[in-house]
């Protein structure tokens, strides 16, 4: 979820909700939708359809979980048997509400899958047509949820929604990108960050170059945050960062939070957050484990390598995909996360998980870690023979 101004946050402290359900499509393939109820999903792992003879189909492991917040503004979509042989996967991070992600969900699979299937692009390979065709697809979705936002009743609606999209087949997938979600991908047990954040703050050089643009636009950062409002600088709708700047720029005169000279010196000369996507395309050799699409409100209290390591102890312990998927959930909310949680692993087939050696810690760490307990020993030691 993207960091709001402070007084759009509340929270709820005792009841943990869960949710998400599958079901099948005309294909016969499977499609999950989380409920915006509050319970906790049943679901069970799925197999995808393999598109190679004698290849083990994908398993699924989804999760989507309300945790501590007052409202349900996450969603998962799993298509198993999208296009050309290839499934879906999406999670989304609304903001501001949940309106822009209850337009999404159905909305960006048919305009993405409308777009590739022009041409076969996925089953011809070729990856600079891919990628126009997804940015395409993304930023026309964009245009339709914006002039969907502004017709849609009497009241001013600012939500918008954060995506990480994948479309996968067993030896390659292709990620669509905004926002501050994350997908990672386990490599014989090495992590391997996909995605970028998408935010106007930090040092990273993805940061940077978002500052870069924000302010290019006309745009401004206040504690991190664009226009000090907003903490994510590329997502659908936030129909006030677009076509409504000049509305906000009122607004926020009218509410004391800006004046009138220095509103008299903006000149916006593009939009301040963008819905153009990044674009990645990775190779699943046959070293490739398994792969992670998740929501801030998992990578903001776990660091990816723990992550990985989590979901490779307990797929050793148990082999399923789905209860690793639930478990680290529950291990997001045991360490405070304040925020939505929605998960989706996708694991290859590949692994023979409980025939798999315990990974060891690499040799230098435990020589650090070795080196530090040593050291801390003799220095106790000589703390008490100089204070007795």
């Amino acid at each position: 979820m993207a960091l709001l101004r402070p007084h759009l946050h509340r929270f709820h402290s005792n009841t943990l909700r869960h949710s998400a359900y599958p079901s099948a499509d005309a294909g016969g393939g499977l499609v999950v939708y989380p409920t915006y109820g509050r319970h906790r999903c049943s679901a069970i792992a799925i197999d995808a359809p393999s598109s190679l003879t004698g290849v083990t189909p994908i398993r699924w492991g989804y999760t989507s979980v309300q945790g501590f917040r007052d409202e349900m503004e996450d969603d998962i979509v799993i298509r198993s048997d999208a296009v050309d042989s290839f499934s879906y996967a999406a999670v989304f991070d609304g903001h501001a509400g949940s309106s822009s992600v209850k337009f999404l969900r159905e909305e960006l699979y048919k305009e993405c899958v409308g777009a590739l299937q022009a041409g076969s692009l996925l089953n011809g390979g070729d990856f600079a047509a891919i990628k126009e065709a997804l940015i395409k697809a993304f930023e026309s979705v964009d245009r339709n949820l914006l002039k969907w936002l502004e017709a849609n009743g009497d009241e001013e609606d600012e939500s918008g929604s954060t995506a990480t999209v994948m479309f996968i087949r067993n030896d390659v997938s292709f990620i669509a990108h905004i926002g501050d979600s994350c997908a990672v991908l386990s490599r014989s047990g090495q992590i391997e960050e996909l995605t970028d954040y998408h935010r106007p703050y930090g040092s990273s050089r993805a940061a940077i170059q978002e500052v870069k643009r924000v302010k290019e636009a006309g745009g401004w950062i206040v504690n991190g945050r664009i226009c000090g409002d907003i903490a994510v600088s590329r997502a659908f709708g936030d129909i006030r960062f677009k076509t409504k700047k000049n509305d906000m720029l009122k607004k926020g005169v009218d509410e004391g939070r800006w004046s009138e000279k220095f509103v008299s010196r903006i000149e916006f000369k593009g939009d301040m957050v963008v819905a153009t996507p990044d674009i990645f395309q990775v190779p699943l050799t046959s070293d490739v484990e398994f792969i992670i699409l998740a929501s801030d409100g998992l990578w903001d209290y776990m660091k990816s390598s723990d992550v990985v390591s989590y979901v490779r102890d307990q797929l050793r312990k148990h082999g399923n995909v789905q209860l690793a998927c639930e478990s680290l959930a529950q291990v997001a909310l045991d360490r405070r996360s304040q925020d939505n949680i929605s998960i989706i692993i996708a694991d290859l087939g590949r692994t023979e998980w409980k025939n798999l050696p315990a990974q060891r810690q690499n040799v230098v760490v435990e020589l650090v870690q070795a080196a530090t307990t040593i050291g801390l020993v003799t220095v106790g030691i000589w703390m008490s023979s100089h204070l007795s």
